[in-house]
C-alpha cells in the first residue's frame, strides 16, 4: 500500500499549478489509489466471493433469483462453494495493483506534460481508462479461470476441473493461449470504463467535498476574526469520504454492467462444438434475443449490494 501511495503522491494530478503539492489534490488521488487497492485485495481474499458467484450464475441464466441461487448453493454444495475460483484472483492481485498504478501514473504524467496543466475530469477518466486497459492483460485470463470454476458443481462426480491449475491446463489444451483470453474485447471495454469512472468520478466528488470544506474553514476563520486559514491539509470527515466511495462504486457498476455480463457469458461458454459465442457480437445478439435489454443487467442487484459497503469502506482503510 505504501508504494501505491507514494506513486499516487508523485502523480501530476497532485501537483499544484504553482510550486509544491496541492494537499487537496493529493488527498483525492491517494484516496482513489488506496480505494482501488483495497477493492482488488478484498476481491482476491474472497471477501466479495459469495456475492460474485451469485452474480456470475445469474449472468449465465441459472434459474432463480439471487436468494434462490445462494440458498441452493448452500444446500447442495455447502458453504465452501461460495469461494470457488478465489485462488486465481488471489494470485493475480499483486500484478493488477502494480499495473493499474504504474499505468495510471505514466498516463497521467504524459497527459499533463502534453497539456501543461492539471488534468481535467475527462483527462483523468482517460488516464484511468488506459490503466484499466493495461490491467485487462492480467484480469482477463484471471477472471476467465475464476468464472469456469464458479460455474462448475462442487460435487466430485460432476466436477470438470480439479482446481485452478487443472482449469488452466484444460483451457490451454482445448483452445491454446488465445482461449485464456476469451471475451477479451468485452474485458478491455469493461476495464477501460471501470477505472476511468473510478478515478474520475471519485476525484470529481472529492474535489467538490474538499472545496466545500475549504469554504467552511475560511468562513469559520473569518467569523472568528482569525484571518485567513493557514495552508495545510484539509480534513475531510470520514463519512464524506465513505459517501464519495459508495457513490463511485454504484455509478461504476450501473454504467459498466452490460460489459461484465457479455464478458462472463463468453467466458463460461463451452469449447469446440459446444461453443455458442464466437465473437462478442454473437454473445450480445444472443443475450438480446433471449432476454432483451434486461439480460444485460442480470445479477446487477447483488453486484450493487456488494459494491455499496465495499466501495464505501475501502476509502476509510
Amino acid at each position: 500500500m505504501q508504494s501505491v501511495i507514494s506513486a499516487a503522491s508523485s502523480s501530476p494530478l497532485v501537483q499544484s499549478s504553482g510550486s509544491g503539492i496541492s494537499p487537496a489534490s493529493k488527498e483525492i488521488v491517494v484516496g482513489a489509489a488506496g480505494g482501488v487497492t483495497q477493492v482488488l485485495i478484498g476481491k482476491s481474499l474472497g471477501l466479495c466471493q459469495p456475492f460474485d458467484i451469485v452474480k456470475v450464475r445469474m449472468q449465465n441464466r441459472v434459474d432463480g433469483g439471487a436468494f434462490h441461487i445462494a440458498s441452493t448453493l448452500w444446500k447442495q454444495e455447502g458453504p465452501r462453494s461460495f469461494y470457488k475460483g478465489s485462488l486465481a484472483p488471489f494470485i493475480g492481485v499483486g500484478a493488477c495493483i502494480s499495473i493499474v498504478y504504474g499505468s495510471f501514473h505514466l498516463a497521467s504524467t504524459a497527459l499533463q506534460t502534453w497539456h501543461d496543466q492539471p488534468l481535467s475530469t475527462p483527462q483523468t477518466y482517460l488516464a484511468g481508462g488506459l490503466a484499466g486497459l493495461s490491467n485487462s492483460l492480467v484480469s482477463g485470463p484471471m477472471e476467465h479461470i475464476r468464472i469456469r470454476l464458479q460455474m462448475q458443481s462442487s460435487r466430485p462426480e460432476e466436477r470438470i476441473y480439479a482446481g485452478t491449475a487443472d482449469c488452466v491446463r484444460q483451457i490451454l489444451r482445448r483452445g491454446g493461449l488465445s482461449a485464456l483470453y476469451r471475451g477479451q474485447t468485452a474485458t478491455m471495454l469493461r476495464e477501460f470504463h471501470s477505472y476511468g469512472i473510478w478515478f474520475s468520478v471519485y476525484g470529481a466528488l472529492m474535489a467538490m467535498v474538499v472545496e466545500d470544506e475549504t469554504r467552511m474553514r475560511t468562513a469559520a476563520a473569518a467569523a472568528a476574526a482569525a484571518g485567513q486559514p493557514e495552508d495545510g491539509e484539509i480534513s475531510v470527515p470520514p463519512w464524506k469520504v465513505a459517501a464519495c466511495g459508495a457513490v463511485t462504486g454504484e455509478v461504476l457498476w450501473a454504467l459498466n454492467y452490460p460489459f461484465d455480463v457479455v464478458k462472463s457469458t463468453m467466458q463460461a461458454d463451452g469449447f469446440g462444438a459446444e461453443r455458442r459465442y464466437r465473437t462478442m457480437r454473437h454473445a450480445v445478439r444472443h443475450i438480446w434475443c433471449v432476454d432483451g435489454w434486461r439480460g444485460f443487467f442480470r445479477g446487477l442487484g447483488p453486484t450493487l449490494g456488494r459494491a455499496l459497503p465495499v466501495s464505501a469502506g475501502t476509502f476509510l482503510v
